[in-house]
């Protein structure tokens, strides 16, 4: 029985994966390498900043010092803050899918971003309020496909409800990458793909493939848990 609903952020409350890219490629190319999309879809886009930059500098034999790619990912920050704030487009079917299914079910929020901007996100579209916890990449040590940032999120909402014991096989993940879903099925969870920076093809491991939230209604998610 479905009894929890978790979400990814980028790609999944928001367009923002290009943001992301686009200053990752801007970064990098301070240090004269050249990141492809191709690159960043097959290889990079579900990682957190820290683990996105170290291992991309490590695939072209680069190896910096920690404050290195700190300053790297504090600059991204800002970047990404300054251009979010003119530019951040919440997705389609977003306010209302997360509005009818936590009518329902406690939801979650696990994130490979940063939590200012994953607040800043949530907060833009105007859903902060129906989340009961919100995790980022500073609250794991693993990003994605690790199950690390999902599990933690089942975590924080058996501490926000400890009566009602949610186990991994009662959650579903709404996802947009295919190292997201790997993380939600890592975590013992299904998973429902929306085809915002992936191919229904590319995303057909998950357990429903759809391509935007309108297409969704929350019958057919309680019905992959029959």
């Amino acid at each position: 029985m479905l009894r929890a609903v978790l979400f990814d952020c980028d790609g999944v409350i928001a367009d923002s994966e290009q943001l992301h890219f686009t200053l990752i490629q801007k970064l990098l190319r301070e240090w004269d390498i050249e990141l492809t999309k191709e690159q960043y879809l097959e290889s990079y886009l579900a990682m957190d900043d820290k683990n996105c930059f170290t291992t991309i500098l490590r695939d072209n034999g680069r190896c910096l010092p920690e404050e290195k790619i700190q300053d790297m990912i504090d600059r991204k920050t800002v970047l990404y803050k300054q251009a979010a704030g003119q530019t951040l487009v919440i997705l389609p079917g977003v306010v209302e899918f997360v509005m009818a299914v936590s009518q329902k079910f406690p939801l979650a929020m696990a994130s490979g971003a940063l939590k200012e901007e994953v607040l800043l996100m949530l907060e833009t579209a105007g859903v902060r309020q129906y989340f009961d916890a919100v995790i980022a990449a500073e609250d794991v040590v693993n990003g994605k496909p690790a199950p690390d940032a999902y599990l933690k999120a089942l975590e924080a909402l058996n501490k926000q409800y400890p009566d009602r014991n949610l186990k991994p096989q009662e959650c579903l993940v709404v996802e947009d990458s295919k190292h997201g879903v790997v993380s939600a099925h890592a975590a013992g969870m299904k998973c429902v793909a929306v085809c915002t920076s992936y191919s229904a093809e590319e995303l057909a491991h998950a357990d429903k493939v759809v391509p935007v939230l309108t297409a969704v209604r929350v019958s057919e998610l309680e019905a992959l848990f029959t």
